[in-house]
């Protein structure tokens, strides 16, 4: 099998500007709300006053789906490198792909990233109270960097069942590639596995909850969910692309139009059923818990659709190579780890701008992609920095 695939890394690379558009739209949805005493309580490091209602329901499209189908993707071609390089090989690039990127992210790069909140809380200057808030008043987060410590984590844990599981994984992607040409069980078997991994870890601590050490952050009721997903990227990565689940020949694969149009359908369904649930509990003909069962079973239908959608329409569009997706793939991993500065300083440069919000969306969209795309491009010359992007 080879090592990449093109089609996969620019799904990646989609996925990573996705995040980037994720970001710029938090300071401008209509719930958005900024606790000056402890900003990291906020819904965004910087809140505007100019709002639009379309940013809601993108930002909440893509937290449903986005980070899963990032951990699946990240997961397809783990034990092609392991085999390929030995455990103590692969663990040695894990380190400096994934963890020592994260310590620069979570030291310099959110030291950056997050100044312009301190100065809007506090309307002060001052670096060294500003590392001290940082610190002991936010709990030093990590921003979006929580991905590769959690990614670097569940890499670890694949490596050390490794020995034990290798024949049983190897057993799954067949048993997986045997449902290529029944795309439904395939869906139907995603989805109860996706239902008991998220479900009852979402009832148990809520929707929203994050737990952190330092700057090692996760969120609680997706924490099975993420780890599920790599594993699940893992074992589809067990067979060769050209003949298993993603192949040609898949007839999931073809299914693009229809995942796309249950993507959509079942994102609208879940914006429109919350508010008749809560009149029913209202009215005492369901309780809370039935309600919040038929929610998060709708949730989950919309996180399956919505990766299988991304999946299997990417290697539909992406028929050949590109100039610019190449240059965007060989540069998004640099993108992911440094847009939140631009993303957070843009936004506070434009607070006292009375643009429209969709104009400050699209100028902190351009700006933060065009800086962090020309930053890495100079990066990737260098033999020291290149070895960890």
């Amino acid at each position: 099998m080879k090592e990449r695939v093109y089609w996969i890394d620019y799904l990646r690379s989609f996925i990573i500007l996705t995040v980037v558009i994720h970001h710029a739209s938090l300071a401008y949805t209509t719930y958005a709300h900024f606790n000056k005493e402890a900003y990291i309580l906020s819904t965004h490091p910087m809140v505007d006053v100019q709002r639009w209602i379309g940013f809601d329901a993108i930002v909440y499209f893509n937290d449903i789906f986005f980070m899963s189908l990032m951990f699946l993707i990240s997961g397809f071609f783990v034990m092609s490198s392991i085999k390929r390089k030995g455990t103590r090989l692969f663990i040695n690039d894990r380190i400096r792909r994934l963890f020592v990127p994260f310590i620069f992210g979570v030291t310099l790069i959110a030291l950056l990233a997050y100044y312009p909140s301190y100065i809007y809380s506090h309307e002060d200057q001052n670096i060294f109270k500003y590392i001290a808030d940082f610190l002991t008043i936010e709990f030093w987060p990590p921003g979006p960097a929580w991905f590769l410590w959690v990614l670097f984590v569940f890499n670890l844990i694949i490596v050390w069942t490794f020995p034990r599981l290798n024949v049983f994984l190897d057993r799954l992607g067949e048993s997986l590639s045997a449902l290529i040409n029944r795309p439904f069980l395939l869906i139907a078997v995603w989805f109860q596995a996706t239902w008991i991994l998220y479900v009852p870890m979402r009832l148990l601590f809520g929707p929203d909850g994050w737990a952190s050490l330092g700057p090692f952050d996760f969120q609680i009721s997706r924490l099975f969910l993420y780890l599920g997903y790599f594993t699940l990227g893992t074992i589809v990565g067990t067979i060769p692309f050209e003949k298993g689940l993603l192949s040609d020949q898949s007839t999931f694969m073809r299914k693009w139009k229809l995942f796309i149009f249950l993507s959509l359908s079942t994102f609208c369904l879940l914006l429109l059923i919350d508010s008749p649930l809560k009149r029913l509990v209202h009215a005492g003909s369901i309780s809370g818990f039935y309600s919040d069962l038929i929610y998060c079973s709708i949730f989950v239908a919309s996180c399956v659709f919505s990766c299988a959608a991304y999946l299997t329409t990417s290697k539909a569009v992406f028929r050949r190579k590109m100039a610019v997706w190449d240059f965007i793939t060989t540069n998004s991993f640099t993108l992911y780890l440094i847009h939140y500065v631009f993303i957070i300083w843009v936004q506070y440069v434009l607070l006292d701008y009375a643009f429209p919000a969709l104009l400050k969306f699209l100028i902190v969209t351009l700006c933060s992609v065009a800086l962090s795309l020309l930053i890495s491009h100079f990066l990737h010359k260098s033999r020291i920095t290149s070895r960890y992007l």
